[in-house]
């Protein structure tokens, strides 16, 4: 199974319409979102294309496969529009290709509650591509598919097999992979 990994849309049609070609082009089982999903916030510009009634229907457009935690630029009077749960700050996932590791979802805490060793902490907020071993931890993040920083383009995560790859929205090239 593959699994799509994306973070901060910040309200970009042009980012969700590219992320619903990857999610039908891999066949990925779930989109999962790790919030800042409709709103810019007051500290960023405008994403390209910030059209947020239009990127809250294509979230919509495919519900049945989502998974999203909340990020530090949702609100409840996002969750009014949006037909999928969003509102929660984390969650634990388990899937068979990690093999015992669980998956520890959320924005971008600075403050982690405790976790097991070779727990996988998968955060967006940063808007920075990660994926690195520290410690006893794993930590992915997909960047930012609408606002980049740090010098990085536009990215998504892809978990294939036992493998988390992170590629370059535009072009598809890789930028980064860890397998576990």
């Amino acid at each position: 199974m593959i699994y799509l990994f994306a973070s901060d849309i910040h309200g970009s049609a042009y980012a969700m319409h590219s992320l619903l070609n990857i999610f039908q082009t891999t066949k990925a089982s779930k989109l999962i979102l790790l919030g800042d999903l409709l709103y810019h916030g007051p500290r960023n510009a405008f994403p390209y294309k910030y059209n947020p009634k239009e990127a809250y229907r294509l979230q919509n457009s495919v519900k049945e496969s989502l998974i999203s935690v909340r990020g530090n630029c949702d609100s409840e009077v996002d969750q009014m529009v949006l037909e999928f749960p969003m509102l929660s700050d984390s969650a634990l996932m388990h899937l068979d290709q990690v093999g015992d590791h669980i998956i520890y979802l959320h924005h971008g805490h600075k403050e982690l509650p405790p976790l097991s060793p070779g727990t996988i902490v998968i955060s967006g907020h940063t808007h920075i591509p990660v994926a690195e071993k520290r410690e006893e931890l794993i930590f992915i993040n997909p960047g930012s598919v609408a606002l980049p920083k740090g010098g990085f383009p536009a990215s998504y995560c892809l978990l294939e097999d036992n493998t988390f790859t992170i590629y370059e929205l535009e072009s598809g090239k890789e930028m980064m992979s860890l397998t576990i």
